[in-house]
């Protein structure tokens, strides 16, 4: 086995469903030994959210930010299982959890405690709205897409405000998550001392708004909703062509000359309403209507087999297997299979940060049941 980045690394993982877990997935990746803590008998919630299942019945939703973890089962409730949490605790590196604000400190475990007695703990909190004003306000995904300002932004400007299609919010809170927990071993590695780390969702999404935020922070706009055209480029959006529809994203003067040659209209790019990005901006919906009337006589992978050449970003849109299908073709090896202790494996996708010293490893399959791991655990590595 290569070297891995985060190998001795210890993670005690008490997070459940996506941001905790997603964040303690990325260091296991990274070569870290991430002890995931389960309620006896049912486990993380996302293992009953289902379908869909695999072929071994096991939720897909839970397979998919659980891998290269084991499993302890603990009711926090019982004096023995809390003992044993505690111990585990003081021998960690790192400490995750995504309890309501104040949880941890009732179990006795919380920062005042753990870091007393391990100075050196990196200990961080995944929450919906912060310790504050917000704390007792639960943390759901679609909840924070809404009030956060971001379904607002999404979806066709005549219909209703949109989520996106994945859970993007606990997928950004659990990567901004592990940025947090590195910076603070980092600081470790220096000092010797510990801290906390803490995450909210809805500051995670705030963040995440980049160019629609500092639209309204800096700027005094409140972005509306667009459907697929970007509020400061043209063309950047779909376009209909013969069959399907064509994702455009024209981001410079260049392109846009080059997708005029592609077209047959090379003299719209000398068009006073469309020579320069805001003049596009300014003129979007008569910019639409002549390219609508030129894609619509071709097949969209025509049209993005010709404009690629011609260096123009462009593509179809794809389903999640279309999209899988392309990463394989770029040779991008989307997907990896880990073993099963059946001698079975899963597919699941791949850790995108690509190392060259010290690549990511992909080991075991996640945990098929909780409790893998029998108690006591002394001296855990």
């Amino acid at each position: 086995m290569s070297e891995t980045a985060l190998g001795p690394l210890r993670v005690l993982d008490f997070s459940r469903v996506l941001a905790g877990p997603f964040a303690t997935m990325l260091l296991a990746d990274l070569g870290a030994t991430v002890i995931k803590v389960e309620r006896p008998g049912t486990g993380d919630d996302t293992r009953s959210w289902g379908p869909p299942y695999d072929a071994a019945g096991q939720a897909t939703y839970f397979q998919s930010v659980n891998r290269n973890k084991t499993s302890v089962a603990l009711d926090l409730a019982n004096p023995d299982d809390l003992a044993h949490a505690r111990a585990l605790a003081l021998e960690a590196d790192v400490v995750v959890e995504n309890f309501r604000p104040g949880v941890m400190q009732r179990l006795g475990l919380g920062p005042e405690v753990l870091l007393a007695a391990n100075p050196g703990l990196v200990l961080c909190s995944v929450t919906g709205f912060g310790s504050g004003g917000g704390a007792a306000l639960p943390g759901y995904d679609l909840l924070i897409q809404a009030v956060g300002g971001l379904m607002s932004i999404t979806g066709d400007p005549a219909g209703e405000p949109q989520k996106v299609g994945v859970a993007l919010v606990d997928v950004l809170a659990g990567l901004f998550a592990s940025v947090g927990i590195l910076a603070a071993l980092r600081h470790r590695d220096r000092t010797g001392q510990g801290q906390r780390v803490e995450i909210d969702l809805l500051s995670s999404l705030l963040a995440a708004l980049v160019n629609q935020g500092s639209a309204y922070t800096s700027g005094g706009t409140v972005p509306a909703r667009m459907g697929n055209r970007h509020p400061s480029i043209a063309p950047y959006e779909l376009v209909p062509c013969a069959d399907h529809e064509l994702a455009l994203a024209v981001g410079n003067d260049r392109q846009f000359a080059a997708l005029c040659e592609v077209i047959g209209l090379p003299e719209l790019a000398e068009d006073s309403r469309f020579v320069t990005n805001p003049a596009r901006v300014a003129h979007r919906t008569g910019l639409r209507a002549l390219l609508e009337d030129h894609f619509g006589k071709r097949p969209a992978a025509e049209w993005a087999a010709e404009l690629s050449a011609a260096g123009v970003p462009a593509g179809e849109v794809n389903d999640v297997a279309g999209a899988f299908a392309l990463a394989e073709r770029l040779g991008l090896n989307p997907t990896v299979d880990l073993p099963r202790p059946d001698g079975t494996s899963v597919r699941l996708t791949r850790n995108p940060i690509g190392l060259s010293a010290t690549p990511p490893r992909y080991e075991t399959a996640p945990p098929d049941a909780p409790g893998q791991l029998t108690l006591p655990l002394p001296g855990w590595s």
